[in-house]
């Protein structure tokens, strides 16, 4: 399975359990499964009776999930319904039936499923696959209510066709919308309370309304801070220009085309915010205003293009800060990078300034990987080596809660 978005490894020592329900979306949980274990989490699984008729349990057993339990292990095991809550650092249960549901807003053990439900003290996770009509039902309604007001991470279905024929809200959330969940249950939340200012993505200076001038930014390191932030309690704000986004429902999303655009939404922002990172590749240039629609090859004039300088969003938000924020800086160089770092530190007035040399060929725009220069205002610096940008965002967060 290829990944449209970022996986983070963080999760040695970590163990997921997952419980699966009877419904023909079980199958998704086997790419769930892969993910989970990319993460370098442990995963173990439980399938319930009509879970098992789905998908057999050998198919978890093959990619590497261990125990797996069936409903035969109640009778055979005198302590599988406990093994979750003695091993595991949450209990996931994708896709969830109205059944589980029910027994779990009301405290009925049973099969193993749900005895290991009533047994499990950490984070538990509910994602639900059913009919619409199933879903919408005063009972269900009520029960994940019920679920909800005590303190379990309920996710709520998302809407389409269903195997059934019926269309509505019911089907199984989306994968990614189950994983970062997962992840978040067992991530330390030592950013929780955090207001987080990120940008991220390219800025589009239009020319005439069909060109642009513009930079192969595609945001997957301000993404990567972003959820990188999000997993760790932050409440994020991300402006972002034209790029995909993970529709999460915990980032506060803000589309910012220009440079012109994404300066007047930080500036909005920024008075309330706890931190800021500011990764766009932000156009310092735009063009003045055009003098046609759209330019033509048959146009006779000659093509000429002037352009005007835009305002320096991280330089701007610097001289606002506060002694009780902090501002972390990105700078994209071609040479000399510790010295143009170390002036924009100074410049601009940050806590903390990435840098890395666009000649790099593996760790030039959109790559999944970046090779960096971090300095901070105490003039402590590193050179880290070539690492996935999930691990640089990991370590920037890690790095700016020492200052």
């Amino acid at each position: 399975m290829k990944n449209s978005f970022p996986l983070f490894t963080h999760y040695y020592g970590k163990r997921a359990h997952l419980g699966i329900c009877g419904s023909i979306a079980a199958y998704k949980i086997l790419d769930l499964l892969r993910l989970l274990l990319k993460s370098n989490l442990d995963v173990g699984v439980t399938l319930t009776k009509s879970g098992s008729e789905f998908i057999p349990a050998l198919n978890f057993q093959a990619l590497g999930a261990d125990p797996v339990f069936t409903q035969d292990d109640l009778l055979q095991s005198t302590f599988a319904h406990l093994a979750p809550g003695q091993t595991a650092h949450t209990l996931l249960i994708a896709p969830a039936t109205a059944n589980i549901l029910a027994k779990a807003a009301h405290g009925i053990a049973d099969d193993l499923l749900s005895t290991q439900i009533v047994s499990f003290p950490g984070p538990i996770i509910f994602a639900p696959a059913m009919n619409p009509k199933m879903w919408h039902s005063p009972a269900t309604k009520e029960n994940w209510q019920k679920l909800k007001s005590r303190g379990y991470i309920c996710i709520e279905p998302g809407e389409g066709h269903v195997a059934c024929g019926d269309t509505g809200q019911g089907r199984l959330p989306s994968i990614e919308n189950i994983y970062f969940p997962a992840l978040k249950a067992i991530t330390p939340q030592d950013l929780i309370n955090k207001k987080i200012l990120i940008t991220c993505g390219p800025t589009r200076e239009y020319f005439d309304q069909v060109r642009f001038w513009s930079n192969p930014s595609t945001g997957k390191m301000g993404l990567a801070l972003s959820l990188a932030a999000w997993l760790r309690g932050a409440e994020v704000h991300l402006v972002h220009g034209p790029i995909n986004v993970l529709p999460l429902p915990g980032l506060n999303l803000y589309p910012a085309h220009s440079a012109k655009e994404m300066y007047a939404v930080c500036m909005d922002l920024w008075p309330n915010m706890d931190m800021g990172c500011f990764t766009a590749a932000v156009a310092d240039f735009s063009p003045e205003s055009c003098p046609v629609p759209k330019f033509k090859k048959s146009d006779t004039r000659q093509l000429k293009i002037t352009f005007t300088k835009n305002k320096d969003i991280l330089a701007t938000i610097g001289n606002l800060k506060t002694k009780a924020q902090k501002l972390i800086g990105f700078a994209a160089e071609a040479e000399s990078l510790h010295h143009n770092c170390l002036q924009k530190l100074k410049k601009k007035n940050l806590d903390l300034i990435i840098g890395n040399l666009i000649t790099d060929e593996d760790s030039a725009f959109a790559s999944d990987q970046n090779r960096v220069y971090v300095l901070d205002r105490t003039n402590r610096q590193e050179s880290w080596p070539l690492l996935p940008k999930t691990e640089v965002a990991w370590r920037i967060w890690d790095w700016i809660l020492t200052l």
